[in-house]
């Protein structure tokens, strides 16, 4: 359905009258009022009902060696239009997303230079807010440079904030929770497990950024289909609780280079009383341009396992050989001694796909298949792969024809070591050689100091190579997993082949480092994955470290490791503990065996952050639900109705829980799995374990289950 509603007012003659403009959204809970102050700067303010999100913030942008767009402005026209229509992903947390806003699109214009226009849009839906800078084509101005921006957030007090420090090259930090005034960012400085930092100062921050105010409104500031801009963090002013935007420099300081007519990403602003619309919110999604792949039949959800966690539990290494000082193509790989702890051995992978093949499970990912790991990582080297050449003991025609044979996927990984001049330069011969050898998903990786020197993760630059791969490899049809990229900003919906990102502080740094504190993944929902699906690699089962001779552990409980699968949403899953772990415990493999990766719906049970998570999800296509629920520190009851079911339905719950004595550091991988018959009237009551939780799938009674089992009684 497509409603529009236009009303065009032109102002030319008494722009010294017009002070502002005032808009609702579609049900006005929002307002947004758009101001221009005495020095003709432009001001924007943003309420929920009587409650202030925003106070007056400026709006502008600084220009390399041109007069900024800052003030000076009067307004020389406002338009506004209602849109309300729909529209369905071909994958995500629901089968179809409503995308209702009001619009108010103001064109400022500077007198004093020769009437220089500046048009700033705005889109203001129920639970959010988006705005963004037009740069439209005009006499004497095509070309230009941006040096700073000038977007204010001006809340109304200190709110309880979750932050990670502001750093323009990695986002893999663990979460702070603060007062505004008692952020903090240089203790950023002192995380060694990261290799690549480049923290910005003592009062910069990350988007997106949650927070919460004394009044419990929940606020989140973010950006959305970042395209060929800078990323945006977040100065804080600690005195007068002020964010302002600071956008990532390239390496001689300038901030983006643009050519007229264009336009920045759009600054999203989600606010709500709860929690859980935070979750909800479509508003990035909504921002984001639709597909622009003509046909996604190929584009597909799925599970994968594979030879990743080896790695990172010492059990086997990326590198062929113990040797050093490797330059690409100058070695005789055959001539040279293997180590004997190599991973990517076709022996093992063949392993790999025979677990998959007998699970259900869609893909395997191989990582440490190709030469160059011997040299890879912190010498800023130009050439370190090709991506196209096997190590002596990695078969990729046998194991083509095995994967085909077993109808497993092999999943491609190309690890670029910051290198992305290398990378640009071969993508189109790597991705020959994936579709030769029937891969038909990449996971990608940015590990060290981007090459060209200088460059950062989240600047232009980089920003324009991430959006370039995705567009390459969908006219390639290859689907994409990014890790350490820029923060996403809703571009899975203009390249649905982009599947999922890292993008944070992944499951992997429980392996080798200080972990993931239990509070982390309750805080991720509301920060990384507002911007799009995480590959957080969940799944490990065999949380204490100490069998493969390392003092680690996972910070969570197995059931938890379970509930991830429905709270941290990605339509790309891999269930990354060694296969081995998984046959020890297959009655819990179950539930990874048949969670989907693919929703019609989503609800939110309960949520707030740092705290507690539950959500229902109901599989694509299907009467199937599956439910996580995960907590913090603190142990918790967990409880929720199903009425989301069908009526006068029976279903069967199998509910996968902590154990009584489960605790994630004393006693973290007992659990307990007990099946009831429910309906749409019953009401859970779950006991969740400290850093604990539950996943609990649930699927229509079988005329035998009606039979044999018992309904479910709180508390039983």
């Amino acid at each position: 359905m497509l409603n529009l509603h236009l009303n065009q007012t032109l102002l030319f003659c008494f722009q010294n009258l017009v002070f502002g403009q005032k808009i609702e959204s579609p049900n006005k809970k929002l307002s947004l009022t758009f101001a221009m102050n005495a020095d003709g700067e432009p001001t924007y303010r943003l309420n929920l009902g009587e409650k202030t999100v925003i106070r007056e913030s400026r709006l502008g942008i600084e220009l390399k060696d041109k007069p900024a767009f800052t003030k000076g402005f009067s307004i020389f026209k406002t338009d506004t239009i209602t849109v309300n229509q729909t529209w369905k992903p071909i994958w995500g947390e629901v089968k179809e997303i409503r995308n209702n806003y009001k619009e108010l699109a103001v064109t400022l214009q500077q007198n004093s230079l020769s009437d220089r226009k500046l048009l700033i849009r705005f889109r203001l839906f129920d639970d959010g807010l988006g705005f963004r800078y037009e740069f439209l084509e005009q006499k004497d101005f095509q070309y230009f440079i941006i040096s700073d921006e000038k977007t204010e957030f001006n809340l109304t007090a200190d709110h309880k904030t979750f932050w990670i420090p502001g750093d323009y090259d990695t986002n893999e930090y663990a979460y702070s929770t603060s007062k505004l005034s008692e952020i903090d960012a240089l203790k950023g400085k002192s995380v060694q497990e990261i290799g690549t930092k480049s923290v910005i100062g003592a009062n910069f921050v990350q988007t997106p950024l949650m927070l919460k105010t004394d009044e419990n409104l929940y606020i989140n500031i973010h950006e959305a289909a970042l395209v060929n801009y800078p990323a945006m963090h977040l100065k804080v002013n600690q005195q007068n609780f002020s964010l302002s935007s600071q956008l990532t420099p390239d390496a001689v300081g300038n901030k983006a280079f643009l050519q007229a007519p264009c336009k920045s990403p759009w600054r999203t602003i989600l606010a709500s009383n709860k929690a859980a619309d935070i979750l909800t919110s479509k508003v990035i999604l909504n921002l984001n341009e639709p597909s622009k792949i003509k046909d996604e039949s190929w584009i597909k959800p799925q599970k994968m396992v594979g030879i990743w966690w080896d790695m990172h539990v010492n059990t086997a290494t990326w590198n062929y050989a113990d040797i050093n000082n490797v330059q690409l193509g100058s070695i005789d790989w055959k001539a040279v001694k293997p180590s004997g702890k190599h991973g990517a051995t076709t022996e093992r992978t063949m392993k790999y796909i025979d677990f998959a093949s007998k699970h259900g499970i869609d893909g395997v990912l191989v990582e440490g298949w190709n030469v160059g790991w011997e040299d890879w990582a912190g010498n800023w080297k130009e050439e370190v792969f090709d991506f196209v050449t096997p190590y002596p003991d990695f078969d990729v025609e046998k194991l083509q024809k095995y994967a085909a044979s077993k109808n497993v996927k092999i999943v491609m990984h190309h690890e670029t070591s910051g290198s992305v001049t290398n990378y640009e330069r071969r993508m189109d011969e790597a991705f020959r050689f994936m579709k030769k050898y029937g891969y038909d998903a990449v996971k990608t990786g940015y590990v060290g100091r981007i090459i060209p020197r200088g460059e950062f993760h989240d600047g232009q630059w980089m920003v324009n190579h991430y959006v370039h791969v995705a567009n390459k490899m969908a006219q390639n049809q290859i689907m994409l997993d990014a890790h350490e990229p820029v923060r996403p900003t809703g571009l899975h919906r203009t390249y649905p082949n982009w599947l999922a990102c890292e993008a944070a502080r992944g499951n992997e740094f429980n392996a080798w480092s200080s972990g993931n504190p239990p509070e982390h993944e309750t805080i991720l929902p509301f920060t990384r994955l507002v911007g799009g699906p995480m590959d957080y690699t969940p799944g490990i089962f065999q949380i204490k470290l100490d069998v493969y001779g390392k003092k680690e552990q996972v910070h969570t409980t197995l059931a938890k490791q379970l509930a991830l699968y429905v709270t941290m949403y990605s339509p790309l899953q891999m269930a990354a503990d060694l296969f081995e772990n998984y046959e020890k415990k297959l009655d819990a493999f179950q539930f990874i065996k048949d969670v989907a990766v693919d929703w019609d719906d989503t609800k939110i049970l309960e949520a707030e952050p740092g705290d507690y998570i539950t959500i229902a999800r109901q599989a694509k296509s299907k009467d199937e639900w599956y439910i996580g629920a995960i907590t913090d520190e603190n142990a918790r009851i967990s409880e929720f109705s199903l009425n989301f079911l069908k009526e006068n339905a029976k279903y069967v719950a199998t509910i996968y829980a902590d154990a009584p004595d489960s605790h994630w550091e004393k006693n973290p991988m007992t659990y307990q799995i007990q099946s009831f018959l429910v309906d749409n009237k019953t009401a859970l009551k779950l006991n969740l374990a400290s850093s604990g939780g539950a996943a609990i799938s649930i699927k229509p009674a079988t005329a035998d289950q009606l039979k044999t089992l018992k309904a479910y009684k709180k508390g039983k």
